[in-house]
């Protein structure tokens, strides 16, 4: 079952775009990890950073997160941010 994930963070807007190239991408790239379906950043109002994703499943979306995503952050001294789970009943994509 698709699972969308939140993660929020205090962090500065520039440690996430430093650890996309440390992923080995950039905005508007591939995602580093093909089961991730969507992603999307948005700056927040007190200065952090939102990303949701939609994933084929929540055990790669966890895997992805401990294993990539969770190193790159203690390397830049990022935060420790917040994470949630919302399992998905639906989606839509564009064409074929």
């Amino acid at each position: 079952m698709p699972v969308a994930v939140e993660v929020t963070s205090d962090s500065a807007p520039a440690d996430y775009y430093e650890g996309l190239k440390m992923l080995g991408t950039g905005p508007a790239g591939s995602h580093p990890d093909t089961g991730c379906l969507f992603h999307w950043m948005t700056e927040t109002d007190d200065g952090g950073w939102r990303v949701v994703d939609v994933w084929e499943t929540r055990e790669q979306a966890e895997a992805f997160i401990q294993g990539r995503v969770a190193p790159v952050m203690q390397q830049l001294g990022a935060s420790e941010p917040q994470i949630r789970f919302v399992d998905v009943s639906n989606y839509l994509t564009a064409g074929g």
